[in-house]
């Protein structure tokens, strides 16, 4: 197993780059994929040579359960439909880890199953949370799949006025920038990661509902 860098220089740097990117000009942003609820948006990445993408929406829950759904835990595995498996390698703190998740294949599997070795850091936010990751080097690698390496990446949940009496009601931003590696078309990519946005709003609604 590799070691982890500074974790405080990790934690700091990770939660100004995800703020950085959550006060950037809505003008930066051109618009991948719209639904009814979720509206995905892409840029180029300042970090490889594909899309930082910026998913938005409302869900109807409280900052802190929705953050409870989306972080490495118990609840994970349970409904996202594109994770078939997460481990906890390595526990850091209360509030850091290192998860190690594999996820399925994708567009009839044109897209591999991936496996990817995260740090990931929750810390507060105006009133919410912020849940963010980035990927770390590791030595150990599931040989069925290809290691695939997320920059900096986190999801925003804040509460707003939801218009309806002790309904709680949140604003759940995201921002993802994933290098899938392997040989694969970049329409193909681009594809994937606006279904597989708008599907994981989807998937979390649900899991809240029930």
């Amino acid at each position: 197993m590799g070691s982890l860098p500074d974790v405080c220089e990790l934690r700091t740097h990770l939660e100004n780059t995800l703020i950085s990117y959550h006060h950037l000009e809505q003008t930066e942003w051109k618009v991948a994929k719209k639904s009814k609820d979720v509206t995905v948006w892409r840029k180029p990445s300042a970090e490889f040579s594909g899309f930082l993408y910026k998913v938005e929406g409302l869900v109807m829950d409280k900052p802190c359960r929705i953050v409870d759904y989306i972080r490495p835990g118990p609840y994970r595995l349970q409904w996202d439909s594109l994770m078939t498996s997460l481990e906890i390698v390595e526990t850091v703190d209360k509030a850091c880890c290192v998860m190690r998740y594999t996820t399925a294949g994708q567009l009839w599997n044109i897209v591999a199953p991936r496996e990817f070795v995260d740090f990931s850091y929750t810390t507060d936010y105006q009133n919410g949370l912020l849940s963010c990751g980035v990927s770390v080097e590791r030595e150990q690698q599931d040989q069925s799949s290809v290691r695939g390496y997320n920059h900096p990446c986190g999801w925003f949940s804040v509460p707003v006025d939801g218009g309806e009496v002790d309904v709680p009601c949140s604003l759940l931003t995201g921002y993802i920038q994933t290098d899938l590696r392997g040989k694969i078309p970049q329409s193909a990519v681009d594809v994937a990661m606006a279904t597989t946005l708008t599907t994981f709003y989807a998937d979390l609604k649900k899991a809240l509902a029930t």
